[in-house]
């Protein structure tokens, strides 16, 4: 079986391409390049600043990682390709990012990049390019089962490295030519097979977050000063630009009170961050959008499942209900803190992904 394998540079997916091998597979090791030099990123003023930490997706760091890629391809002895997605990851990943920060949201590039770039241009362009493959696959730590002609996705079986949750918009079409090759092993051992196998690697620190940098690089926007209000819209202070600010945050949000506030709210239309203390922060109901359903067809009744709101959270109680457009309300059993529309909300019926989607509102 021939099996492309997307190769980042890290641990993870050197380990992934070396166990293919190892199980006789004929492995063909590949890179997305995504960057290309901006004029509009002060890039030696983030260096400077030390706000630019090697070990994230994007950023100008990038030669690195294909270098480290091409020398773990030698390794293993696999040919290596690098192509150049820069165009469609701005369109695809950067432009969608920009235009949810500014909308107040929250966004998560990352479960974005997967399903439309990393699992979708990347082995198009492949193909694109001449290159013949039967599957594809990631250092991700998740797992796939096929049953009754469907495709499964399943978390790791190692919860604290589970990362089923980035990769819940994962069709049918694209799941069916994947390989997870991690999904049975913890971070331990994949370590431990590199440094065994004497990959250089293998004590690389693990991406910690999309872009090297501070996000207001990306979105290139002037000030956009608006007022700090409390839920009764008394103004409490003056702010720069919405996208500053997170729902959840407690630091930096500069207003004295005799609490800590919380950042509550991020208004577009009136351009307005509302603020209150942590007991505003509590909501138990949400409605998510842009649904992708992954291992069941379609809701057609209210289902009782477990849910996730961010990555790192242990997957929560509660009731999702279909609505006629498609979308899902989901009702958690325990009021959830700070709830991020933009962000993620991925339902589960013990180790199977069912689906998930977009926060579009909070109740």
């Amino acid at each position: 079986m021939k099996v492309l394998v997307g190769l980042s540079g890290g641990v993870d997916s050197s380990v992934a391409a070396l166990l293919l091998k190892q199980q006789g597979c004929e492995v063909i090791g590949a890179t997305m390049s995504i960057w290309r030099d901006r004029d509009d990123l002060n890039l030696s003023v983030m260096k400077e600043k030390k706000t630019c930490t090697h070990g994230a997706c994007y950023g100008p760091d990038e030669q690195e990682d294909i270098d480290s890629a091409r020398k773990i391809a030698e390794q293993i002895g696999i040919p290596y390709h690098v192509f150049k997605c820069a165009d469609e990851y701005e369109q695809i990943v950067l432009d969608n990012f920009k235009e949810e920060y500014l909308s107040g949201r929250t966004p998560n590039p990352c479960i974005r990049c997967n399903a439309l770039v990393k699992f979708g241009i990347l082995p198009f362009l492949a193909k694109q390019n001449g290159l013949e493959f039967d599957k594809f696959a990631t250092g991700h730590y998740a797992r796939i089962e096929e049953k009754d002609g469907r495709y499964m996705l399943k978390k790791a079986i190692a919860p604290k490295k589970d990362q089923s949750y980035f990769l819940y918009k994962l069709k049918q079409d694209q799941l069916k030519n994947i390989i997870f090759p991690l999904g049975e092993y913890t971070k331990e051992e994949i370590r431990q097979i590199a440094k065994d196998n004497g990959l250089d690697v293998s004590d690389k620190p693990d991406s910690q977050d999309f872009y090297e940098g501070d996000y207001n690089e990306l979105l290139g926007v002037k000030e956009k000063k608006g007022n700090i209000v409390d839920t009764e819209g008394k103004i409490l202070g003056e702010h720069n630009g919405i996208w500053n600010y997170t729902i959840g945050q407690r630091k930096g949000i500069g207003i004295s009170s005799s609490e800590p506030l919380y950042v509550l709210e991020l208004r577009k239309d009136s351009n307005e961050v509302v603020v209150g203390f942590k007991d505003k922060t509590f909501k138990n109901t949400l409605t998510a959008t842009e649904i992708n359903w992954v291992s069941i067809e379609k809701l057609n009744e209210p289902m009782k499942v477990q849910a996730k709101i961010r990555s790192t959270q242990t997957p929560i109680d509660a009731t999702i209900y279909p609505l006629e457009n498609g979308d899902v309300k989901v009702n958690f059993d325990d009021y959830q803190k700070s709830i991020a529309i933009g962000q993620s909300v991925v339902f589960y019926n013990d180790e199977y992904v069912l689906g998930g989607g977009i926060i579009d509102s909070v109740e």
